[in-house]
């Protein structure tokens, strides 16, 4: 039998009345507590023979017994109306709680399960407890080597949600809210955590340079610190080059970086191209002209496209069959990029990718900053070709774990952070570019994503259904909403709950790395904070890039080290040898 004794009775809420496993459950209100002090988003727990339920308050409704009370309600300026209200409320009119389970505890067991049944007639209903809490989101534990991290607060209490960050690694995951709403403090937040909780390397676009270093606060003018102010050697900066070298009319960036990322027109696919076609305003018949010039030239096609005059353009229109303005249009667009600064035309490799590589396979996290080169098509252009090349090289790393087996061969986990998501993943693109092969493909690879966007609505469908964990501040637009909750059972009560949200410090957190979904006051990232996740933290050495053939570090701009390819090929090489040694001594 049930012993009331064990919860607080300022906690009790009511009974429950109704209700279905697919539908969720209705509680009648029997608190003394006025209705509208009773706010969807909280957390409860319903306690019944040898079980106790979890779920979320996601709706309240007003009832009452008869319409016959309801046809002269008592009014405020009536005499006696509040001795009236009094005598019918509880009695003649009530409140419901509308309340979803998620989970169910039985007598004897440690971790609560997914739920398969609804609580029994009356069981009493309780608002949450801080053991319960505990009980189902664990307490915080990674300045211990653990892996459960406290990212808020219920909103009224005092006592920390924490999220299950090796559950989060495992698969891609969201973060969304409308502008203002505190995505990139979030951001900050769960890249502190599996910095600190070393869970996974980070690879982190940083468009407009709030990760890395010192910023300003948006609404507090405070100085908030960067990833690398706190985790040191951990972290490495790299900056996309934003002026040529002997170019005195830009400013010097006043960040120090770990290395400069250049691209040569050689790395530049038609593919990267065709996600950048709204941002160069391309025509329908670019995606045609440009592989017909990639087919002819190679990786050369982009440089000897834009060193083609009129005469060469005919010519070779006429040879292969493209149309001529087509390809003069493309080449017109094509221009944007070539000014670039950080576009050179034909580079051997891109070494700085391999030492990005080596610095997330050795445990670092890798920050790329676009200081003056912040606009939206050299973001897309320098993420994608980047994703790219990591997810390539990665994927030749998963090949070779599975052919040795070793222990030592196997990739440490890698997760990519976009913002500005769905310009990558939009459903004309999401098929094509790299960022929707990695959110398909889960964690085959040992890549995700972290996708930081304020329009899920235009990104594609079948990635939004991949999307393992979601942090989601306020939203308005219903095309957004809907969006956000793409292949979430129950989502009907969760969009009341979302709706209720304050636009700053408060988000919805559910999904594969939360036992359930739960509302939260986003933790502080302040001194608190920094002393917090930096406690006990032991330091790193500098990061030692790469040797080439003679065992010295690199320098910046040798072409004589050895890249990527030429190191597997050799490593592959090696492993067959001791194969056949251990086959035929």
């Amino acid at each position: 039998m049930y012993d009331q004794t064990r919860r607080k009775p300022e906690k009790f809420l009511g009974v429950i009345t109704a209700g279905s496993l697919a539908k969720g459950v209705e509680a009648r209100i029997r608190t003394l507590t006025p209705l509208e002090k009773i706010q969807t988003g909280q957390f409860i727990a319903v306690e019944c023979e040898g079980v106790r339920f979890f779920g979320l308050l996601t709706d309240v409704t007003l009832g009452a017994t008869s319409d016959s009370v309801l046809l002269d309600p008592p009014y405020p300026d009536d005499t006696g109306s509040s001795l009236l209200r009094e005598v019918l409320h509880g009695v003649y009119t009530y409140g419901n709680a509308h309340i979803q389970p998620s989970l169910s505890l039985q007598n004897g067991e440690d971790q609560p399960r997914p739920v398969r049944s609804v609580p029994s007639h009356f069981a009493p209903v309780f608002i949450a407890e801080e053991a319960d809490f505990e009980q189902v989101f664990g307490q915080e534990n990674i300045a211990e080597n653990g892996h459960k991290f406290a990212v808020g607060q219920p909103l009224d209490m005092d006592i920390d949600v924490c999220l299950d960050l090796e559950r989060f690694v495992e698969r891609s995951n969201g973060i969304f809210g409308k502008s203002g709403t505190g995505k990139s403090v979030l951001t900050r937040l769960i890249l502190s955590g599996l910095i600190r909780s070393n869970t996974c390397s980070n690879l982190v676009f940083d468009m407009h340079n709030e990760y890395g270093s010192v910023t300003k606060g948006e609404y507090s003018g405070q100085q908030i610190k960067g990833l690398r102010d706190l985790f040191g050697s951990r972290v490495m900066v790299y900056a996309v080059r934003d002026r040529r070298p002997g170019d005195k009319n830009r400013e010097q960036r006043a960040t120090v970086a770990d290395g400069d990322i250049v691209i040569g027109m050689n790395h530049i696919d038609v593919e990267d191209i065709l996600l950048l076609r709204n941002e160069l305003q391309l025509n329908a018949t670019a995606a045609e002209s440009a592989y017909i010039l990639q087919n002819k030239f190679g990786d050369r096609w982009m440089e000897t496209l834009l060193n083609m005059d009129g005469e060469a353009l005919k010519e070779f229109c006429e040879t292969n069959g493209a149309n001529s303005n087509s390809i003069t249009a493309l080449k017109r667009k094509l221009g944007a990029i070539e000014r670039m600064p950080f576009v050179e035309k034909n580079l051997r490799s891109l070494r700085v990718i391999d030492d990005m590589v080596a610095a997330l396979a050795a445990g670092r996290h890798v920050i790329v900053q676009f200081g003056g080169q912040d606009d939206l098509l050299s973001y897309m252009l320098v993420a994608n070709i980047i994703t790219r090349s990591i997810h390539k090289k990665y994927k030749e790393l998963t090949e070779r774990y599975k052919r040795t087996q070793q222990a030592q061969d196997e990739p440490r986990r890698v997760m990519i952070t976009i913002e500005e998501a769905h310009k990558f993943l939009t459903p004309e693109v999401a098929g094509q570019t790299i960022f929707g092969t990695i959110a398909r493909e889960m964690r085959k690879y040992y890549v995700t994503l972290l996708v930081v966007d304020q329009r899920p609505s235009s990104i594609d469908s079948e990635v939004l259904s991949q999307i393992g964990t979601r942090i989601v501040a306020l939203i308005n637009d219903e095309r957004d909403i809907d969006a956000v909750f793409t292949g979430v059972s129950g989502s009907a009560g969760l969009k009341t709950v979302l709706a209720s949200l304050d636009s700053r410090q408060q988000a919805l957190l559910l999904g594969h790395a939360s036992p359930m979904p739960v509302v939260i006051r986003t933790r502080p990232f302040d001194e608190i904070f920094y002393r917090a996740i930096t406690h006990g933290q032991s330091s790193l050495p500098a990061f030692v890039r790469p040797t080439n053939g003679n065992g010295h570090a690199d320098t910046e701009g040798d072409d004589n080290r050895e890249s990527f390819e030429e190191w597997m090929k050799k490593q592959d090489e090696a492993q067959i040898e001791k194969d056949k040694a251990d086959l035929f001594g």
